[in-house]
């Protein structure tokens, strides 16, 4: 399916269609934005400057969003002007949270991007809606934030990150994990060689229920078809089909309210949870902007959801790097995963309740503890001279609670709309650990092991 085909904005179809079905490689170059889109927003980024945001998409995730922005909206000086929701319940919601009237809450986004007074835009839609509204946010002069995972799909996600470097826009990706100081510190250790050259790491989520996981709750009066109170849906705005985003298909109520559960709009636990993991881990290993997989393979299956879901209720993700692997594991079904943990060849990183211990590889003990500026003692048994404590038990650790710089996620791109501060979780991190996911989810429904050609930015298999 080619993204983005058929209607668009503006320029949109001129440009981005074409750079797409091109495979939008990273000289592809976006350039349908105007060279001064961006010089309105460098006039409010004063302290004193208040800035409006729109927030497209009020689910559950969408409210939580409004209802933070506005515990924080007179201490950091921002206000949610507008809201929009193809649902009309959610709509209204999400209206009376910002006690607005009529005019700030509509079922158009491109409603929020014409308007001139919204600065910035907070998307939290399903994934397959998230590279459409952020470029055109992008084009409308706005910066974003955009929910995690970046895209559903790799050109999405490359076609994302190549708008944000040709706009030069403020764009955050909304992994939380990447604002906790311990990944920074992690990062910190691992270049200053505590745990000397990193081998492999692993991270994660895992849950269980009796209900079945992403079983949501659906309203019984809702669908295209109501007429009356708060339940009709646009249905096929959500689709988005007249874009090219997903198929046409007639309502589907768990589709709507069970959207995870459907390869047609996420990529399940893949996307969902385990993008929560690889990106700090991509943080601390590599840095803010990450890196793309060499190779990545998953196994799991649908082993007991079976309720018409078609994703898997238990994946196991493998992507190799040019110099380390990462393993991850989501499991619906069984709540009891792997600690998340990050090892070297002299020593590992393993996680505390304020930062990191790290701990020894007994064979490279007297280069772990130089590193890690532990005193080498030495003492004499048997006729021979061993290290105390012995080999393989030193540790040193690493304090780093709470955020960093003091700041959550939303508050970091909020310092960053202000040119306070980068953004902790960019766009050339969001798309690499896109990309390393999106294998994986590939890689496990085609029963297929791929590879990243790193030149051309395509997978093969």
């Amino acid at each position: 399916m080619q993204d983005f085909k058929g209607v668009s904005r503006r320029t949109f179809v001129r440009t981005a269609a074409g750079a797409l079905a091109a495979g939008v490689g990273a000289s592809a170059g976006l350039t349908w934005f105007p060279a001064a889109s961006h010089a309105r927003m460098k006039n409010l980024r004063g302290a004193a400057d208040r800035i409006n945001i729109g927030v497209i998409g009020t689910g559950g995730q969408g409210t939580w969003h409004v209802q933070n922005l506005l515990s924080k909206a007179e201490r950091e000086n921002v206000a949610v002007t507008m809201v929009c929701d193809v649902y009309k319940r959610r709509l209204e919601n999400a209206r009376k949270l910002i006690k607005g009237d009529e005019k700030s809450a509509v079922m158009e986004y491109e409603r929020i991007l014409d308007n001139k007074d919204v600065h910035a835009v907070l998307i939290s839609t399903p994934d397959h809606w998230h590279v459409k509204m952020a470029i055109e946010a992008m084009e409308a002069g706005k910066d974003v934030y955009v929910e995690k995972p970046l895209s559903h799909t790799i050109e999405q996600a490359i076609a994302c990150r190549n708008a944000v470097r040709k706009s030069g826009r403020v764009l955050a990706v909304g992994p939380q994990r990447t604002s906790e100081q311990r990944w920074w510190s992690a990062g910190e250790a691992i270049r200053a060689g505590r745990i000397g050259p990193v081998v492999w790491s692993q991270g994660s989520y895992c849950r269980n229920s009796r209900e079945g996981q992403f079983n949501w709750r659906i309203d019984p009066d809702a669908g295209p078809s109501a007429t009356a109170g708060e339940g009709y849906v646009d249905w096929d705005r959500w689709l988005g089909h007249q874009h090219g985003l997903a198929e046409k298909i007639p309502w589907n109520a768990d589709h709507f309210f069970r959207f995870r559960k459907y390869y047609a709009y996420n990529g399940g636990v893949a996307t969902d949870l385990m993008y929560h993991w690889l990106t700090p881990l991509l943080l601390s290993i590599h840095g803010p902007d990450g890196a793309y997989p060499r190779r990545v393979m998953s196994g799991g299956g649908q082993y007991i959801e079976k309720d018409g879901r078609d994703i898997a209720d238990t994946m196991l993700l493998t992507a190799d790097y040019d110099t380390h692997s990462v393993f991850l594991t989501s499991v619906m079904v069984n709540d009891v995963g792997v600690p998340e943990m990050i090892r070297g060849q002299q020593g590992q990183l393993e996680p505390t309740g304020d930062g990191w211990s790290v701990k020894e590889q007994g064979t490279w003990a007297r280069e772990f503890r130089k590193a890690n500026g532990i005193e080498i003692k030495e003492v004499e048994a048997q006729g021979r001279k061993r290290l105390e404590p012995p080999a393989g038990q030193a540790t040193s650790s690493i304090k780093a609670p709470g955020n960093k710089d003091g700041r959550d996620h939303v508050e970091n791109w909020i310092d960053a709309l202000r040119g306070k501060a980068k953004v902790n979780c960019n766009v050339e991190l969001g798309c690499a650990a896109m990309v390393a996911i999106k294998m994986g989810v590939e890689s496990y429904r085609q029963s297929k092991v791929f590879t990243w050609d790193a030149k051309n930015e395509k997978i093969v298999g």
